[in-house]
Parts: C-alpha cells; sequence; structure tokens
C-alpha cells in the first residue's frame, strides 16, 4: 500500500483525490492507495467528470431506445454514482428552509423528509428533465459540464459562507478545518475547465465550448442564495449546492441552445 496520508506534499494530492473518489461515489478505488479524506472537496469536480461521462455514455448507448428512456435511466445512473449523497441534502436543506431560522438545523437533522424535501426532489428531476430534453443530441456534452459545475458550486460556499454548526461538528467540518484558501483549492477545478474547453473546441458541434460556461451562473448564485437564506452552509447545503446547480446548467444550456437552434 502507498502511505499516501504520510507522504511527502506532491503526494497528498493522490491521497485526497483517493478520498474525493470514495465519498463523493461508490465506484470502487483502485487498489494499491490510501485515501486520505481532508482536502478532498477540491477534488469533487474530478469525480463528477467521470460520473458526467458515464452519464454521457449511457445516454448516447440509449439514443436507439427513446428520450423517455434515455432520460430515467440516465437520471437514475447519476443518482446510483453518487450514492444519492448529494440529493439527500437538497432534500433535508429544503426541510430546513421551511422549518424556519430556530428550527433550521433541527428540521435538516431530521432523518424524516418533510414535505418540501420531495417538493424539491420533485423540482429537481423535472428541471433536470426539462434541461436534457431541450439539449437533446447535446446532452452528453451537457451532462459532463454540469456535473463539474455542481461539484464546483460548494467551493464557492465553503470561501464565502461560515460553517452553520459548532466548530469541528457536522459531517462536512473537516473541510472548513482543512480548507486553505480560494485559489489552493481552486487549482484542480481550473485544470479541469481548461481541458474541458479544449475538448469542446476540439471534437464538439457548434458553440459548445462557452455554452458549457454557462454553468459558471448557477455554480456562483446557488451557493450565494442559499448561504443568504441560511446565513451560512453546512454539508446538507453543500449537497444543495451540487444538486441545484446540476439542474439549473442543464436547464440554462438546453435553452439557449434550443433557442439557438430555432433562430438559426
Amino acid at each position: 500500500m502507498l502511505a499516501v496520508a504520510k507522504a511527502p506534499f506532491r503526494l497528498a494530492w493522490l491521497g485526497d483525490l483517493a478520498g474525493a473518489w470514495i465519498f463523493y461515489s461508490v465506484l470502487p478505488l483502485p487498489p494499491g492507495i490510501t485515501p486520505r479524506f481532508e482536502r478532498i472537496a477540491r477534488f469533487a469536480p474530478w469525480v463528477a467528470l467521470v460520473i458526467g461521462g458515464l452519464e454521457a455514455a449511457l445516454w448516447q448507448g440509449l439514443a436507439g431506445a427513446g428520450l423517455v428512456a434515455q432520460l430515467a435511466l440516465v437520471l437514475a445512473l447519476g443518482s446510483a454514482l453518487s450514492g444519492g449523497l448529494h440529493l439527500d441534502g437538497a432534500m433535508d436543506t429544503a426541510d430546513g428552509l421551511a422549518a424556519g431560522p430556530q428550527r433550521r438545523l433541527e428540521a435538516m437533522d431530521d432523518s424524516r423528509v418533510g414535505a418540501s424535501g420531495v417538493q424539491a426532489l420533485l423540482q429537481l428531476v423535472l428541471v433536470r428533465i426539462g434541461g436534457l430534453a431541450l439539449l437533446a443530441v447535446a446532452a452528453p456534452w451537457g451532462l459532463v459540464w454540469a456535473a463539474v459545475w455542481g461539484r464546483i458550486a460548494p467551493l464557492v460556499a465553503m470561501q464565502l459562507f461560515p460553517y452553520l454548526r459548532e466548530p469541528g461538528t457536522g459531517t462536512a467540518a473537516f473541510h472548513r478545518r482543512h480548507w486553505q484558501g480560494w485559489w489552493a483549492e481552486l487549482v484542480p477545478s481550473l485544470m479541469l475547465l481548461g481541458a474541458l474547453t479544449a475538448l469542446a473546441l476540439r471534437f464538439a458541434a457548434g458553440p459548445w465550448w462557452w455554452l458549457g460556461w454557462l454553468g459558471l451562473l448557477p455554480a456562483v448564485l446557488v451557493p450565494l442564495e442559499l448561504g443568504r437564506r441560511l446565513g451560512g452552509h453546512s454539508g446538507d447545503s453543500y449537497g444543495a449546492c451540487v444538486e441545484w446547480t446540476v439542474s439549473w446548467s442543464l436547464l440554462l444550456m438546453g435553452l439557449i441552445s434550443w433557442r439557438m437552434t430555432a433562430a438559426g
């Protein structure tokens, strides 16, 4: 085993990447790597690239099965690959917002899902369905871009807002404890966005190199709005940032793509 947690700095990133792989997906970790759960949030977009790529591959593989089958099975795959981690946070956050400031954290901790959580789930699925239907043949590109932007959104939340719970408590407290500042944590995401842009310029049909960047808007606005309404962020709201950013990114890209196609 490669003891990454005690390795030099140049190898520490591999342990964090392995930790992100385990924490943010149900995919098996390749043998020979010891995960480290410290600065894993910076590598969540890399894990999202794999999840989005698998979703895109399934969408392409179901091309002859019809839109309904594509939508249902691709959305199911995305939820399964992430273990429902972020979706659970989105529902808990909705319940917390509905409960009001005094009972917010209590409602978010409750294992029972309330009416607001169910509504949030339904809205997330419908918005995502609408976006993918509008994207049509461009959906594979949209799935990859949206997955990546969704995992960048919590980085915005971690940088700009305090943690809602007491220091050292909560399942996501370690993110704040090991946070090293905006630029240090954002470097892997910037590298990934650059690579995606280069691939889009090389292989995508039409102007997809810039349409993918529309996801930047929800990746910033969603954590800002949730942080404003909650007064900060928690592990649950980080998950809500992921889910709402993915959904709104798909819808925004789908609407613009549809309008461009209709106009041209």
